[in-house]
């Protein structure tokens, strides 16, 4: 459903800084995938082109078959909103909004039906365990439910890519784990694709496959095998033997 074709990304007047250097990647539907790797490795790089927030310097980026890059501004805006779903590390939300206000705002900008919002409203804060906090502002709540919120605000269109960058950064262990458990949920529940980038082997560790990005090149890709728990030992063992990888984590 996503296919990444020899992506580059040069920076600076003459692209003597080139931060991805032919990276070739294909995520299939249902895939709950995590992108890891040294700072400045390029990860947010990429994710950021898959997002459309910035461009490739060349190679091209298609999502079941559209490649935003060939749209107007107009249309990537429209594309973004209906196909892409967004989880940031600082959550991202208005802290002037409602909690209900935050989650369908996506819809709002589209001109949905009230009757529609408030019922796609009621069925994703049922299934993300919020529907007690619809009625209060952001600022009222942890940080572990404004990452559900956060997560609800991406899923309401049920978008065909997911897009999270570091999603438990600034969270304890618990929310950690209770944001992480969830994405899962929603992978396996709703059947939905998910890429996340992360520094974090443990929440890496509820993917179904990693890739490794060093240096802007693709160094490693491999998936799930066994439980959990031997997903996370294999991890661990991947990373030791990527030679300054490890030591970043």
């Amino acid at each position: 459903m996503l296919e990444i074709k020899d992506i580059r990304k040069s920076f600076g007047e003459k692209g003597q800084f080139e931060a991805l250097k032919g990276i070739n990647l294909q995520v299939n539907d249902g895939e709950f995938i995590g992108i890891m790797g040294p700072s400045g490795s390029g990860k947010s790089t990429l994710l950021n082109m898959i997002a459309t927030i910035d461009t490739a310097t060349s190679g091209e980026i298609l999502l079941n078959g559209t490649n935003p890059a060939q749209l107007s501004a107009e249309e990537i805006a429209k594309f973004r909103r209906q196909k892409l779903g967004f989880v940031f590390q600082d959550f991202n939300l208005l802290p002037t909004l409602t909690v209900e206000e935050n989650i369908i705002l996506p819809l709002t900008l589209d001109g949905a039906k009230v009757a529609d919002m408030q019922e796609k409203l009621v069925q994703v804060a049922e299934k993300l365990g919020i529907s007690q906090l619809l009625k209060k502002k952001i600022g009222e709540i942890s940080g572990g439910q404004a990452q559900r919120v956060a997560v609800a605000r991406a899923m309401i269109r049920r978008p065909e890519l997911v897009l999270a960058d570091e999603p438990t950064g600034n969270l304890d262990t618990k929310a950690s784990n209770d944001v992480m458990n969830l994405l899962k949920q929603i992978n396996q529940e709703e059947n939905a694709t998910i890429l996340m980038v992360t520094h974090d082997p443990f929440s890496a560790s509820f993917c179904n496959r990693i890739v490794f990005i060093k240096d802007g090149e693709l160094l490693s890709d491999f998936s799930k095998q066994g439980t959990r728990a031997e997903f996370y030992d294999q991890l661990m063992l991947e990373l030791r033997e990527l030679e300054g990888v490890s030591h970043e984590l």
